[in-house]
């Protein structure tokens, strides 16, 4: 019925994928904010058991943070719980001017900025696969990247708590050959993960230094089980070019001082245009390749 429904009004999928990652971007908010923060604790607690090192040590250092879920929202600054109506997506944002409604410290705009690329992003997906169950597929996955390029970008880390289950998730729906075959998806996985350690311990026995992390690995190999091996070189490609050219062009414009740029965003940015994009991407490469 539903989806008749948006089959008849394709506005209204449109509008409902949008609202829909508007919310979602709020919840990946919290997500890419206290995920890390519930790492650490959890590493911190496990040095203190190897260490033998008391209870006020840890809580001394541990951060405040224990999961996603608790405590409840709050001001980052003052610490204050916020109400119901100050976590509506964007909209709070700017009806409170961008500051607490407590203790008035500045709220970052990381929060709406957020936000508002998951609605674009889920407009845009939503737009190019349409109401269908690549649709959905399409949606879910890109919330999975959202999360992980931005957790990358501030810690240079890509969770094994995002990373293996969007990987498991795409041999299961590929199980069925939703979106590939079940052989093409275990190989994309074997390949994703493969692919990139030989680089990475191909770069690291010839320079002595680390390329990338292994989290890099899994979620190319979460990419493969999702699109399958032939997905992977456009893929890189894709992750390549872009990791590139924003690298020259910080280093130009003296934006960073950080050798070390994330991996992780760039193939998410790779995975999203051939999920969106792959058979005009393919076309463009031959068209340029082999004219």
């Amino acid at each position: 019925m539903y989806w008749q429904l948006f089959h008849d009004y394709p506005s209204l999928w449109l509008a409902s994928a949008a609202l829909v990652s508007l919310l979602v971007g709020s919840f990946l908010n919290v997500v890419i904010d206290r995920l890390p923060k519930a790492m650490q604790k959890e590493w911190q607690q496990d040095c203190r058991l190897l260490l033998s090192l008391d209870e006020e040590q840890e809580q001394a250092t541990s951060p405040a943070i224990a999961s996603i879920a608790w405590p409840a929202s709050h001001c980052p600054s003052c610490e204050t719980p916020l109400k119901s109506w100050h976590n509506i997506p964007v909209i709070s944002y700017v009806l409170l001017k961008g500051l607490c409604a407590f203790c008035k410290g500045r709220i970052s705009p990381r929060y709406p900025t957020v936000e508002l690329l998951t609605a674009i992003l889920g407009l845009c997906v939503a737009w190019v696969l349409g109401p269908t169950l690549h649709g959905l597929l399409g949606l879910v996955l890109m919330y999975f990247l959202v999360a992980m390029s931005f957790i990358d970008l501030d810690h240079k880390l890509l969770p094994d708590q995002l990373t293996l289950p969007l990987m498991w998730l795409g041999l299961i729906i590929n199980t069925f050959g939703t979106i590939t075959s079940l052989e093409f998806a275990v190989w994309g996985a074997i390949a994703g993960y493969m692919s990139l350690w030989f680089v990475y311990w191909g770069f690291r026995l010839t320079t002595g230094k680390h390329g990338m992390g292994y989290g890099d690995f899994k979620l190319l190999a979460a990419l493969g089980a999702w699109m399958g091996w032939q997905a992977l070189p456009m893929i890189v490609l894709i992750a390549a070019v872009a990791g590139i050219t924003v690298g020259v062009l910080a280093r130009l414009n003296n934006k960073t001082t950080d050798p070390l740029i994330p991996f992780g965003p760039f193939l998410s940015v790779g995975g999203l245009v051939y999920l969106l994009h792959g058979e005009k991407v393919w076309g463009l490469a031959n068209s340029v390749l082999l004219p």
